[in-house]
């Protein structure tokens, strides 16, 4: 699960900590998993005290597993946000590549990219989730100008 907090101070965008919640497969239940990411999201929102979070809404492909599993974890997500009273807001692919590159068709790349340019950060965030992370709250400033 990829994450990325940011703040805006008068014109300026700032990282304040990004990253990827991950779990083990090998050992651990599927609810354990879903419980430790449970955990590990309510610490972040602790810490942070954001007003709102943005999340990618669920799309279906043709992996009907994989998207199960996203979805429970946007349902342990969308739990820890509601049970700290934080506003939830959802945007599409299409909507988050838009208010980052400019265009809805943008490749993964160029999105990286330009999170990287309007945070000035030295590197494109590792792992990729955590780019996604931070491009979707990105979009979320963006879209409340």
């Amino acid at each position: 699960v990829g994450y990325g907090v940011i703040e805006k101070r008068e014109r300026e965008i700032l990282p304040l900590s990004y990253g990827c919640i991950e779990t083990s497969a090998r050992d651990r239940t599927t609810s354990h998993r879903l419980h430790e990411i449970y955990l590990r999201v309510s610490s972040l929102l602790r810490e942070y005290s954001p007003d709102e979070i943005a999340i990618e809404e669920l799309f279906f492909t043709k992996n009907v597993t994989s998207a199960i599993r996203v979805a429970e974890v946007r349902g342990v997500i969308l739990l820890a946000a509601e049970e700290q009273g934080i506003t939830i807001v959802e945007y599409t692919p299409n909507q988050i590549k838009l208010a980052v590159s400019g265009s809805g068709r943008a490749k993964k790349e160029q999105v990286q990219d330009m999170v990287r340019r309007i945070l000035k950060l030295d590197e494109i965030p590792k792992p990729d989730d955590a780019a996604d992370g931070l491009a979707i709250a990105l979009c979320h400033i963006h879209t409340l100008r």
